[in-house]
């Protein structure tokens, strides 16, 4: 007869479904929330968009000069919108409908 454990069931207190990391660490970099938010080819659209309405690039200081603002401003409304407790999902919503909302300020001419 095979030893078994009566206290051993195939419910274990530990085999709860728990979210995939439900919160956003803290003290992240702008750099670390894009990562983790998977929004680095919808931010990219959002700075080749500018390039484009700006003339394109004509050296990296070019480049350099549209990008950080973009990133600023992308900074700030993170900071100005992020709320203890925030999951991954949350985060990416912020930051996916900020860069929209650019883009779409872009698309229709109309300035900050």
């Amino acid at each position: 007869m095979p030893d078994q454990n009566p206290d051993d069931t195939c419910n274990h207190p530990d085999d709860k479904a728990v979210p995939e990391d439900p919160y956003m660490p803290v003290g992240l970099t702008l750099e670390n929330i894009i990562d983790l938010t998977g929004e680095f080819e919808h931010l990219n659209e959002l700075v080749q968009l500018h390039l484009e309405k700006e003339g394109g690039i004509t050296c990296p200081e070019s480049y350099f000069n549209a990008v950080h603002p973009i990133l600023d401003l992308l900074e700030v409304e993170i900071r100005i919108r992020y709320q203890t407790g925030m999951g991954k999902q949350e985060m990416k919503l912020l930051v996916q409908d900020w860069i929209d909302e650019e883009i779409a300020e872009l698309r229709t001419g109309r300035k900050r």
